[in-house]
């Protein structure tokens, strides 16, 4: 069976839309003639991979918001610990949700599972809304039995991911808020008021101080050409965006972050938690160690450590252990591979992931915390400077003239 999108007017005339699912779109048409509805179009909800329309118009449809992602996942492990079918389970999800795309998305994901398709092959038609981690996780489950146990890993996972998200937003708001007022403070300052205390200045005659004719020069220079200079910042930063999708280019420059002060220390944490974390849901749920590095690599955001769990995976195929394979790219914290060590050590590397995965991730929360605590406290002394700066501009030529009065 195949899902089909549809637009029905329904009793009271009102246009209706939705997903049915039907082997043919005559037989979607007259199931919603038996529910009463007058069916204005009906088509495949989904035209497959190789359509090159469906790839152009639903792009941005076939992908899912964290926060969807995690209730999805949340409540097909609740519906499939509790006895439901994987197909009934979809159904209900695809019913729950009021999202029209994940509803349609569902839906099909159902069609295929009803065709006789795993689950995880399911969701491989939508790789942006499932991520090869949620794929390999979800078929490591199903080939040992344990789907639901592997999916209630996945939304905690998923729902831990975006907690972290939401801490730095939150963090961010303050620190924007001031930045953005700054701006608008300078702006009104050096557009409006400079330019009005020039012309008083100007029928005196008398010398201005440095610091004030240097504010009436950059006032100047900024009202002639503010928008030569925003166009500038916009094109330098499409043509950086483009040198950084050169893979050259783009490894050369993650490389050069990772040895940058501070920078370093956020980038090595941030892409050593999500390693640890993707690695551990992936060992615990069953999947083979060299196929959970290969897939843990591949969702770091530092090309350069993509290159060097790379290798690291050759290493551990050849029979090296993981801890040493991972000590010889020189970027994993000292805490990490002693850990790892520990827990091959012991024959328990599950566990011991999974609380790598817990201090990885307690590190780097922590790390961002004391930096977004000491930007908003920048951002204020930032503020505050450039306004005493441009204050002290206009004061200085008054009190050079009343001193010349005296």
């Amino acid at each position: 069976m195949a899902a089909f999108e549809y637009v029905a007017l329904n009793s009271q005339g009102k246009e209706q839309k939705g997903v049915l699912e039907g082997d043919s779109n005559r037989q979607v048409r007259q199931l919603l003639r038996d529910r009463n509805f007058l069916p204005l179009s009906v088509t495949l909800a989904e035209k497959g991979s190789g359509n090159v329309k469906f790839l152009s118009t639903e792009w941005f449809a076939t992908s899912l918001r964290v926060t969807d992602r995690a209730v999805v996942i949340r409540q097909l492990a609740t519906l499939i610990g509790a006895g439901l079918p994987v197909e009934e389970a979809l159904l209900t999800v695809s019913k729950q949700s009021e999202v029209s795309r994940v509803q349609k998305m569902l839906v099909a994901v159902r069609s295929r599972v009803m065709e006789g398709y795993s689950l995880a092959n399911s969701l491989a038609n939508y790789p942006r809304a499932f991520p090869r981690i949620y794929r390999a996780t979800v078929a490591a489950g199903e080939s040992a039995g344990h789907l639901d146990l592997v999916l209630n890993r996945l939304a905690d996972f998923t729902e831990a991911q975006h907690q972290t998200r939401s801490k730095i937003q939150q963090a961010l708001v303050y620190p924007v808020i001031l930045f953005l007022l700054t701006l608008l403070i300078l702006a009104g300052l050096l557009g409006y008021v400079v330019p009005d205390i020039v012309e008083v200045f100007a029928d005196t005659g008398q010398q201005l101080p440095y610091l004030t004719r240097f504010i009436i020069s950059l006032s100047d220079f900024l009202g002639h050409y503010v928008l030569v200079i925003m166009v500038g910042i916009i094109f330098l930063l499409i043509v950086f965006h483009r040198l950084l999708e050169m893979p050259s280019i783009r490894l050369a420059y993650d490389r050069r972050i990772l040895h940058v002060p501070i920078v370093s220390k956020l980038s090595r944490g941030i892409n050593a938690a999500q390693f640890s974390s993707t690695l551990a849901i992936l060992s615990s749920s069953g999947v083979p160690i060299v196929e959970a590095l290969r897939i843990s690599g591949e969702v770091l955001s530092n090309s350069w450590l993509k290159q060097k769990i790379a290798e690291a995976t050759v290493n551990v195929s050849e029979g090296s252990s993981l801890n040493i394979a991972l000590d010889q790219s020189g970027y994993f914290p000292p805490m990490m591979l002693h850990m790892i060590a520990s827990g091959e050590a012991s024959g328990e590397l599950d566990k011991m992931l999974q609380k790598v995965s817990v201090y990885m991730q307690q590190d780097v929360e922590g790390l961002l915390s004391i930096l977004l605590s000491l930007f908003g406290p920048l951002m204020l002394i930032l503020m505050g400077g450039a306004v005493f700066t441009i204050v002290m501009a206009i004061l200085l030529p008054i009190i050079n003239l009343n001193q010349l009065v005296i």
